[in-house]
């Protein structure tokens, strides 16, 4: 495949869901998932200045981690640790999501807490699990990095502000698109994947996983509770695994009670690349994984060789290679 560069350049009731409709693309009839779109047009010189902001260590507080820290190339896009670590050596709460297509989703973030990926970067800038610092702190130390302020001024009127910073670091986001041999196979190339990843597709829908991983981002378009057809998080306390804060949900963000152990719906795009799953990091394997979505959220069992071939076609997804 040709690498794509990372670098400088049980169908229960969705609880709310809001399609992105300028990113639909063309789709074999009936299908109710959509082949990737082109990436967005966008000024080359705002890309590389996200590109650069991207692997900025200065972002954080103690200028020790940047995102690429956390939103490896080399895993998706995500964290192969369970838990990211932040600045100070703080552990992060909840497992890192990939960036890449996560400008194809309607919310940011596990809980929806980011309504879009200009939003996110004040959201991290802040937080006292990821950089620990502010807008003043921030624009203080790149401010006085001579080159990189003359290239803000020559993409933006308004030169190096909170809301330039965050936009280049979103058009950089936006361009990390990852199409895929499923993408090809939905596009009329019948031969792009395999007769067992055509019957796992075929098991995904006919299982109901496609009620909630659906549309142009294979998944991130709706909120859902976590356990629709039996109780996780009851599971897990049996299985002597403390509850905590984050396991709350959407609910940290609105403080609703039905918005208890609801999260968004993630993305499955590059999911074979980016374990451990679930916003508790409490899957090792695509196939555990697969296990717990029938038990907890359809409800149901499937003979062994279904669960491979669902297995398989999610490997379908893994889009071009990506590098730093």
């Amino acid at each position: 495949m040709t690498p794509h560069s990372f670098g400088s350049w049980g169908m229960a009731t969705a609880i709310g869901m809001l399609a992105p409709a300028a990113v639909q693309a063309q789709a074999l009839p009936g299908e109710p998932l959509s082949p990737l779109p082109a990436p967005p047009a966008a000024d080359p010189r705002k890309l590389a200045l996200g590109s650069r902001l991207f692997r900025d260590p200065r972002f954080a507080k103690d200028n020790s981690v940047s995102c690429i820290s956390c939103h490896s190339p080399q895993h998706g896009g995500a964290d192969a640790r369970p838990l990211s670590v932040g600045a100070g050596g703080v552990v992060h709460v909840v497992n890192t999501p990939t960036v890449l297509n996560s400008g194809l989703n309607f919310r940011q973030q596990w809980t929806g807490g980011a309504t879009s990926l200009e939003e996110l970067v004040g959201i991290v800038l802040k937080s006292p699990r990821v950089f620990n610092s502010s807008w003043e702190e921030l624009l203080a130390k790149l401010g006085r990095d001579l080159q990189l302020v003359s290239g803000f001024k020559a993409a933006y009127p308004e030169g190096m502000t909170p809301r330039s910073v965050a936009d280049a670091l979103a058009v950089y986001q936006r361009s990390l698109l990852t199409p895929s041999r499923f993408d090809r196979y939905l596009q009329g190339d019948g031969t792009a994947i395999t007769a067992l990843e055509k019957h796992g597709y075929e098991r995904f829908k006919a299982y109901g996983c496609v009620g909630c991983h659906q549309g142009v981002n294979i998944g991130g378009n709706m909120f859902q509770r976590f356990g629709a057809m039996a109780d996780y998080f009851k599971a897990r306390a049996a299985a002597g695994q403390a509850l905590t804060d984050a396991d709350r949900g959407r609910y940290n963000v609105t403080l609703k009670t039905d918005h208890l152990y609801v999260f968004k719906v993630p993305s499955l795009r590059n999911v074979a690349l980016t374990p451990p799953y679930f916003h508790d990091a409490s899957a090792r394997s695509l196939e555990e994984a697969v296990e717990v979505m029938f038990r907890f959220q359809l409800g149901r069992t499937a003979p062994p060789q279904d669960k491979e071939a669902i297995v398989a076609f999610l490997g379908s997804l893994s889009g071009e290679a990506v590098k730093e």
